[in-house]
């Protein structure tokens, strides 16, 4: 079977993210899968055990300065000339902010169609994608080249297919233009234990009706006795209830989680945006007539303090 290129998505530390293995159980319907790992020397060595419990045959490592100390731009060029040397049946890349910033450089460079934020893609090329804001589904191909594609996380779910991986060693060449923006410092986010927000199979988000910061505190110990992360409405951050990075919606982050809890949120087309692919969704808000319960599987009409404080009892009974 033709090849199937996969662009890994891991942390600093080498560890392999789980939309990294997503595409990796795609990629083995759609040809035999090969992982292109970029970063540090030693990464594709670190990887590779991960790698190949998921079923990558191969691994193309791009490794070193070049390639670790420069943004997207050397990744996009070295990618571009293994794309030309091994004529994959497809490119797979992951629907984050890199992953989609290589991808529209790999199209440009490859002269080829571009696919975005897929949830599912066939093996005649066909492209499931979500569209003006989840309100359309629609079904798509390239019409130049071969299916190049960025896949939502949490899409799919990844399956193990133990295979042990060749390890290859691309030669970056890389021209002056690509390496017109340098990195000179990297600061190290500060985690709690809880699950990366795009990556959590759980996530409990709390919007305007939580009432304030010190209330998330009830959003937060939900997430936590189900093992979820956390997430926040745009008129929960608006407010400073909540940071930033925890927005879900058109202009914070796109989840897709086995379940999804919304807490005082009314579910305004931004919000739903961000979260309607999710597979069961459960909404609690005191409006009866809220947007959010046409989208919700399971609907709660009352107030949160008072439900979700009964829910977290109930759930701690079952431990």
């Amino acid at each position: 079977m033709a090849e199937v290129l996969v662009l890994v998505e891991a942390t600093r530390e080498h560890a392999v993210k789980k939309v990294t293995l997503e595409l990796l159980t795609l990629a083995r319907t759609l040809g035999s899968p090969s992982a292109v790992v970029f970063g540090a020397t030693g990464a594709a060595a670190a990887m590779a055990d991960k790698l190949g419990e998921y079923g990558a045959e191969k691994i193309y490592a791009g490794e070193g300065d070049d390639i670790d100390g420069h943004l997207v731009a050397p990744k996009a060029t070295t990618l571009a000339e293994l794309v030309k040397r091994v004529q994959p049946a497809a490119v797979l890349l992951p629907s984050t902010q890199e992953g989609k910033e290589i991808a529209g450089r790999l199209a440009v460079k490859l002269d080829n169609g571009l696919l975005t934020d897929a949830v599912e893609l066939t093996a005649e090329g066909v492209a499931t994608q979500p569209a003006f804001a989840g309100q359309v589904i629609v079904k798509s191909r390239v019409t130049r080249g071969i299916p190049l594609a960025t896949i939502r996380p949490n899409s799919l779910t990844p399956i193990p297919a133990a295979a042990t991986p060749q390890v290859e060693a691309l030669e970056v060449t890389v021209g002056d233009a690509d390496k017109l923006a340098r990195v000179v410092d990297r600061v190290v986010e500060q985690k709690g234990s809880r699950p990366e927000l795009t990556e959590a199979s759980v996530v409990v988000s709390g919007g305007r009706g939580v009432g304030s910061g010190d209330n998330f505190k009830l959003v937060e110990e939900l997430a936590d006795l189900l093992g979820g992360a956390v997430g926040a409405s745009r008129a929960a951050v608006d407010s400073g209830f909540y940071p930033h990075q925890f927005q879900v919606g058109q202009t914070g982050k796109t989840v897709s989680p086995q379940l999804y809890v919304a807490l005082g949120i009314s579910g305004a087309i931004q919000h739903r945006a961000g979260m309607q692919t999710s597979k069961t969704i459960v909404a609690v808000n005191k409006d009866p007539e809220a947007p959010i319960f046409e989208l919700a599987d399971f609907g709660v009409v009352g107030d949160l303090f008072k439900v979700v404080p009964q829910a977290a009892e109930e759930i701690r009974k079952r431990k």
